[in-house]
């Protein structure tokens, strides 16, 4: 049970990596302006939000299993202190390693999902400027010279 666990927790590795690269090709075409590009990427990110879900599942069915052996782990157990209470010094490396390479993995791709954000906001906020350049219309509010907020309101009436 203990080698299954590491096989799942190797596929979840290799598909956080996988997202990263994903992310790093998203950013890519956001830059670009590249919106066919980037709706394949998002129909990718779909799926491979699908595989982690699936994978997580498994991780979790396997877990409660071997914790059914061992009446130390609960709930608020860590993944580490419970990996330290694999049967073999060596399962418990491999267990340790994995959960850094995942834990690496993981940061690594909220990193770049986090800047693909600002890229995209930044987008959005340049289209819709133009838009409203375009159109004639402003968006309240807007800012004055010190920071301060300015409204377009009429100050006169002039129905005289």
């Amino acid at each position: 049970m203990w080698q299954k666990l590491i096989e799942v927790l190797d596929k979840i590795c290799t598909v956080y990596d996988k997202l990263a690269k994903l992310g790093e090709r998203k950013r890519d075409a956001l830059v670009a302006v590249d919106m066919e590009g980037l709706s394949k990427i998002l129909d990718e990110e779909q799926l491979i939000a699908a595989q982690i879900q699936k994978l997580e599942q498994q991780r979790g069915a396997i877990l409660q299993e071997l914790s059914k052996d061992n009446p130390a782990v609960n709930s608020n157990t860590k993944a580490e202190d419970f990996y330290k209470t694999a049967p073999t010094q060596f399962l418990t490396k491999q267990l340790l390693a994995i959960h850094k390479k995942i834990s690496q993995n993981v940061e690594r791709t909220l990193k770049i999902r986090d800047h693909n954000q600002i890229l995209a906001q930044s987008a959005l906020d340049a289209v819709n400027s133009k838009l409203n350049q375009l159109s004639g219309a402003f968006v309240e509010p807007t800012y004055g010279a010190k920071g301060a907020v300015v409204t377009h309101q009429k100050k006169f009436d002039y129905k005289a």
